[in-house]
């Protein structure tokens, strides 16, 4: 009986949405069984029995059984305070309290209890069972990859309450994951199992049955026409399993016996051809994955659906549709079949097409440049497109006519106006409006870049009339200056209808665009040499004496200064620095460029022999000083996208008993190792730059013809050389060089981001060193060095044009069947010849990584005289690389070119001694 007494409660149960709350009523607890039930706890029985509901003050509440939640928190959460009033019997007080804490998610089970009765006051005690905690969780089934892929699509997180919404999302999260990837019909068990060495806690092992993936197998059009090749092309991202017909050798394969086996038998034992005996034909496709994975993506089919409908649009089938939804059925190894009927309708063509509401221009000049003739296949996307009407502008449209004069306010409305037989006329209804000003013209964003910066490049001025490719050519601009986010250049355009004005606001996100160079090298006969350069790309030297203008640089006023020092110590050492003012004067865009560098190089060479020498006390070097002083100015005809340059430069070099080249020989022939040697030059340059951008051009062009020369010293005077014991004083040449670069965007842009699709680079370059008199010998200085990375293999000390080619090493011989692995480069071109075709995509267009790969196709071959150069005779090379543009490290990156042309030691082409790696940091070599 006593321990009858010590468990006896009394228990009311309330049930509410199918949750139970409990009201307990203890007994005194007492080791005395006689003892009878105090009239107190009789009390606190009777009060549930009560006929008439009476109110009852909480005097406390406990919190019993939390073991991570805190009881302020709880309490908080319940809605039940010290204080409130609660009606029993009939009321909710306490039904309110267990919804409210149910509905966290965080309790298996919630109660409630009154534990005391004084007079109007009762104790209340909350009990809780907490729900178990996330301790690890596994994916038993699938890849190491695909487990990493999963743990952060399906949203778990250790240490967090495990719900049946938790297993829930991750269950589906883990078969959608599946389901993208070709499996159709994956299942996922749960197993639940306690973490010994924590309490309450679990760990979760998600068993995941893939099942086999399903592939498409076979797409079936019906009721079509046209072409179904053509039709399957416009499914993007539905692709059928690649089809190949394979048939092996019958005398290569031993194993084929005709004697045992009929061919078609062989073949369709070894899995290659399926033989029907009833048709006696072959099956003549082998089901391989090649270069597609087949996968079935529910999304992309309808948009590959919509795609076929667009495409029959286009080609004049404007009432086309796909009838019901397409069949799907699954071959014997559970592949899918997909079987689309097609309703194509009639071929329409354009009929007449005529303007209504144009006082501007005249209907045959919009007639003109809408480009339509009647008789064309009807296509509703290309009218609209020659209208201007949605999409991004491309020029060449009705809408930019207008727009590019002003009228912001035009809008078109093609009506179709009779449609018989085949044929559909129509009627374009042309609202001009008035011509549009600029008024406000507001930049939002340039933290660090002064405004005066941002707006100089501006076409859009205050007061100016409205023009769409103004607009365009300013947005442009901006981004070649290189110092924002070119993705988020962003012209907000507000028209104002009641005054005939716009207001723009230019949004810009700035970006970091200086440059830091750290890096080490070894080689050039002078051991490890270490490299420190920076670039200011966004600089202000007016404020560089100013306290306030260093955070942690002056910068905004898009100047450029840089730095750079090389060295290892004695042996060589080298110093640059250059500054350039783009607005010289602050009115036109006049760029001013100043720049000097020394460079000391004292390991003595033996070009006889090729290797560098070092004695104790040996005081030989050679030193080369210059300064440039350059001014480029743009042009306003033929167009302002011309830049005219003047470059005036000056280099001394001075050797001390230093021999740098073996052609380079005095007028005894001895070579020459003592003295100076000046070289004066003047550079022009003309050029025509388009780019869309400078880091990953997508658009435009860039050509650049330049020619540089020396005074005519021979002519001048006829013994200048002649009579001189050192040819090389004063150096004369001219030197001419052409490049030209096209960018041209292919395809439609691919993924989520629609600045992304190929970019096909194609350019050409070419270079030509002369002399003024026939009877001296053509400049050692300033010749072509062709191939490698474009990076000098002497430091540049006859100030070569460098010119990589990648897949070999730098060559000297024009002639093709030359190994150029077999040669040493002593002597470089006077005459060059380059063609490169690159596809590029972009894998990230981030400012703070720009990512790209490219694949690429170059020729490229020097030659030393006229009578030789054969612009066919070129040495070719295939390949691929990437580019990675970091702002504080400018561009990083390598290729991997394949030579054609180069030979192993047999003389033949071989793919192991044809490959070669090369590696660029700060610049895109020539």
């Amino acid at each position: 009986m006593q321990n009858l007494y010590k468990s006896l409660f009394l228990t009311i149960v309330i049930c509410v949405s199918s949750h139970f709350a409990f009201a307990q009523v203890p007994v005194n607890p007492s080791t005395d069984t006689s003892k009878k039930i105090t009239t107190i706890d009789a009390d606190l029985i009777n009060i549930f029995n009560e006929k008439v509901p009476k109110k009852y003050k909480v005097a406390s509440i406990k919190v019993v059984g939390n073991n991570y939640f805190d009881e302020p928190l709880l309490l908080s959460l319940s809605g039940l305070a010290v204080g409130d009033e609660v009606t029993i019997p009939g009321g909710d007080a306490f039904a309110r309290v267990i919804n409210k804490l149910w509905s966290q998610n965080y309790f298996s089970d919630v109660k409630v209890y009154i534990t005391k009765l004084e007079g109007k006051n009762i104790w209340v005690e909350i009990s809780v069972t907490e729900r178990p905690r996330l301790s690890k969780f596994f994916f038993k089934g699938a890849k190491k990859g695909e487990q990493d892929d999963l743990k952060s699509k399906t949203g778990l997180v250790v240490g967090r309450v495990i719900t049946e919404n938790m297993k829930v999302t991750a269950v589906d999260a883990i078969k959608r994951f599946f389901f993208e990837k070709g499996y159709r019909s994956v299942t996922v068990d749960i197993e639940e199992s306690k973490d010994p060495s924590s309490e309450n806690y679990l760990f979760l092992t998600f068993d995941i049955t893939k099942g086999n993936k399903v592939r498409i197998n076979d797409i079936a059009f019906s009721g079509n026409t046209m072409d179904e090749s053509v039709l399957k092309r416009q499914l993007k991202g539905t692709k059928e399993m690649t089809r190949l017909t394979l048939f092996p050798s019958r005398d290569r394969d031993s194993s084929f016996n005709p004697k045992v086996y009929t061919f078609e038998q062989y073949l369709h034992d070894k899995g290659y051809l399926t033989y029907s005996k009833t048709k006696k034909v072959l099956d003549p496709y082998v089901r391989l994955k090649l270069f597609t994975s087949a996968k079935f993506n529910d999304k992309k089919f309808e948009e590959d659906k919509q795609s076929v409908i667009e495409y029959y649009n286009s080609k004049g089938y404007r009432d086309a549709t796909i009838v019901g939804t397409p069949a799907i059925s699954y071959n014997q190894r559970g592949n899918m079949n997909i079987s689309i009927k097609v309703n194509e309708g009639h071929k329409y063509y354009f009929g007449t097409i005529s303007w209504r509401g144009n006082t501007k221009y005249s209907d045959s000049v919009l007639t003109a440049i809408l480009g339509i003739k009647k008789g064309d296949v009807y296509n509703a996307e290309l009218l609209n497109k020659k209208l201007g009407k949605g999409g991004a502008p491309e020029g060449g449209d009705i809408s930019g006519l207008y727009m590019d004069d002003g009228y912001l306010f035009f809008r078109t409305d093609p009506v179709e106006t009779a449609v018989y037989g085949d044929t559909i006329d129509y009627e374009i209804r042309v609202m001009e409006g008035p011509q549009a000003t600029y008024k406000n013209i507001k930049i939002t964003g340039n933290e660090k870049t002064k405004e005066y910066v941002i707006r100089r490049e501006l076409r859009t001025m205050p007061g100016d009339k409205f023009s769409r490719s103004d607009v365009i050519r300013s947005q442009r601009e901006i981004a070649n200056l290189g110092y924002f986010n070119q993705e988020k250049i962003t012209p907000n355009i507000v028209p104002n209808p009641e005054d005939g004005t716009v207001d723009i606001t230019w949004s810009v996100e700035e970006k970091s665009s200086d440059q830091l160079e750290l890096s080490a090298g070894f080689g050039g006969g002078i051991g490890l040499t270490g490299t420190l350069g920076v670039s200011f790309n966004n600089f202000s030297i007016k404020n560089i004496f100013s306290k306030k203008a260093w955070d942690p640089l002056p910068t905004g006023d898009g100047q450029k200064l840089s730095l750079r020092v090389q060295s290892n110590g004695r042996a060589y050492r080298s110093y640059n620095i250059s500054f350039t003012e783009p607005w010289l004067g602050g009115k036109h865009r006049n760029a001013f460029t100043v720049s000097f560098f020394d460079t000391k190089y004292a390991n003595a060479y033996d070009p006889t022999t090729g290797t560098y020498t070092k004695q104790a006390g040996d005081t030989s070097y050679f030193r080369t000083t210059g300064a440039s002083v350059g001014l480029a100015k743009q042009l306003k005809w033929p167009d302002d996208y011309f830049s005219l340059g003047f470059t005036l430069s000056y280099a001394r070099y001075k050797l001390k008993n230093y021999a740098i080249d073996q052609n380079l020989r005095l007028a005894d022939g001895t070579i020459w190792r003592n003295g100076y040697s000046n070289n004066l030059n003047l550079k022009i340059a003309l050029q025509r730059s388009s780019v869309d951008q400078p880091i990953f051009p997508r658009s435009g062009s860039n050509f650049l013809a330049s020619v540089q020369v020396t005074p005519p010293y021979s002519l001048i005077n006829s013994n200048f050389f002649k009579n001189n014991e050192n040819p090389y004083t004063w150096i004369e040449y001219h030197k001419w060089r052409f490049t030209g670069e096209w960018y041209v965007p292919i395809g439609r842009p691919h993924g989520e981001d629609r600045n992304k699709q190929f970019v096909l680079k194609a350019s050409a370059k070419y270079g030509f060193i002369g002399r003024y008199d026939s009877r001296l010998q053509i400049s050692p200085f300033e010749r072509f060095q062709v191939g490698d990375a474009g990076l000098s293999n002497t430091y540049a000390l006859l100030g070569y044009d460098i010119i990589s080619h990648r897949g070999y090493p730098v060559y000297q011989s024009s002639n093709v069947n030359v190994n150029p692995d077999q040669q040493g480069a002593s002597e470089y071109f006077t005459i060059f010849n380059k063609y490169t075709m690159e596809l590029r995509y972009p894998l990230s267009l981030n400012p703070s990584s720009t990512i790209y790969g490219l694949t690429f196709f170059e020729a490229a071959n020097g030659w030393y005289s006229f009578k030789d150069y054969n612009p066919f005779q070129l040495r070719r090379s295939v390949g691929v690389g990437m580019r990675f543009f970091l702002p504080m490290f400018g561009l990083l990156g390598f290729d991997y070119g394949i030579g054609l042309d180069r030979l192993g030691p047999d003389g033949k082409f071989s793919m192991k001694n044809a490959g070669r790696f090369t590696f660029m940091l700060g610049f895109e070599p020539e």
